[in-house]
């Protein structure tokens, strides 16, 4: 299968080859997640992708429309989905076993063999307490942790109330106990339990999605919600592989069975980058048509669905990978014509944005026509009135 191909089939699934109308934004945000890491990305990608969004017709889909739900979801990082399709993001998401929940949440491990705890044990303590803490209240990660660790400690044997009350390595001043309640909250949000609302000034409170939605969260059968997750990671990254989708979803590679095996029925196999890769069977005719191309300019933020897949061999030249892909301070990637052309940073002072774009070739007249059409919506959306764009063709 031609790289050609493959990445015209990504852009379509991504709606990235053209905008869709304002009313497609529920079927955009549910083609994969839209994460919001930093807190803003989101707006920026749904702007990538549908015509017409504005940060306050997000907060009425979100905050009183509740069509938008924002929870924690793949990877552990915060990403906004249709209410409707909440199953597929939080069952759908919530791995099988005790084992891979663990590599899900990684780095709560230590904590629980100094408690003598496991994680299933602990999260059922946090679900037990949460109701009567949060009811009618909307809570940031610290003060639920903080009061929910308190109860908690109540409930434990003297010896280990001791080490759950005792300072760990998760921050200072920052209670063992409280730091594991944190890491359970997130398998609560996969749970249906608790999602978020509205950011209050740098605060993302935590409210009950029972109270939030007005009813209790809709129940799926778990191995449908896997099924229907692995359907759209394939549809937007396909032809992938196993190790792939657990990496995209934020498990070991041998995590990935209950998701693969439910599906195995519906995939057909692809030779892709010199090895096996598998697509959905009902997308294979797409995947092998000619495609019409992307045209324009679109200014992706960190952490972007595109940018989210595994092979990044296929969309990035390895000479630029490192400056694409950073793991503290990460950029936005310049999508130009359907392909990564560089990456951008901004900067705000009161209301004026700068963007700082380093293009991996000499742009074009058109391109840095573009780029400053696109860099004036950008500015919207981030509350600026003017903005400056400075372009580093660094050709390397």
């Amino acid at each position: 299968m031609q790289t050609s191909a493959v990445i015209a089939f990504r852009l379509h699934a991504h709606h990235l080859a053209t905008r869709q109308p304002a009313d497609g934004l529920h079927e955009v945000a549910g083609a994969c997640g839209i994460q919001n890491t930093p807190p803003g990305s989101a707006l920026i990608a749904l702007h990538a992708r549908v015509e017409d969004v504005t940060q306050g017709r997000v907060d009425h889909l979100v905050g009183e429309e509740k069509s938008l739900l924002q929870t924690w979801c793949m990877r552990g990082s915060p990403f906004f989905f249709p209410t409707v399709d909440a199953p597929v993001f939080t069952t759908g998401v919530l791995p099988a076993t005790e084992t891979a929940r663990l590599h899900l949440i990684s780095g709560v491990e230590g904590a629980l063999r100094t408690l003598g705890m496991g994680l299933d044990e602990a999260v059922d303590l946090t679900a037990d307490e949460i109701g009567p803490v949060l009811s009618g209240r909307q809570l940031a990660i610290n003060e639920l942790g903080r009061e929910l660790a308190e109860r908690i400690a109540g409930r434990l044997p003297a010896a280990q109330r001791k080490i759950w009350q005792a300072e760990g390595p998760y921050g200072r001043n920052l209670p063992l106990g409280e730091a594991v309640v944190h890491f359970g909250i997130r398998v609560l949000t996969l749970r249906g339990i608790v999602c978020f609302a509205p950011r209050s000034g740098n605060k993302a409170p935590f409210v009950l999605v029972r109270e939030w939605l007005g009813e209790p969260p809709r129940q799926v059968d778990p191995e449908r919600a896997r099924a229907a997750l692995l359907r759209r990671y394939l549809h937007c990254y396909g032809p992938s592989t196993r190790k792939d989708f657990a990496a995209w979803l934020g498990v070991q590679a041998g995590d990935a069975d209950p998701w693969w095996t439910t599906l195995e029925d519906e995939l057909t196999p692809v030779e892709f980058n010199g090895g096996r890769t598998w697509i959905l069977a009902e997308d294979l005719d797409t995947l092998r048509s000619p495609r019409t191309e992307a045209r324009g300019v679109r200014l992706l933020p960190p952490s972007d669905p595109y940018t989210q897949l595994r092979d990044r061999d296929t969309i990035v030249d390895q000479k630029h990978q490192r400056d694409v892909w950073k793991t503290v301070g990460a950029p936005g990637a310049l999508l130009a014509d359907g392909r990564i052309a560089g990456i951008w940073r901004p900067r705000k002072s009161g209301r004026k944005l700068a963007l700082s774009v380093e293009t991996f070739q000499p742009s074009s007249a058109r391109l840095r026509r573009q780029l400053r059409d696109e860099a004036e919506c950008v500015a919207e959306l981030r509350g600026a009135s003017t903005v400056e764009v400075e372009l580093d063709n660094a050709a390397r």
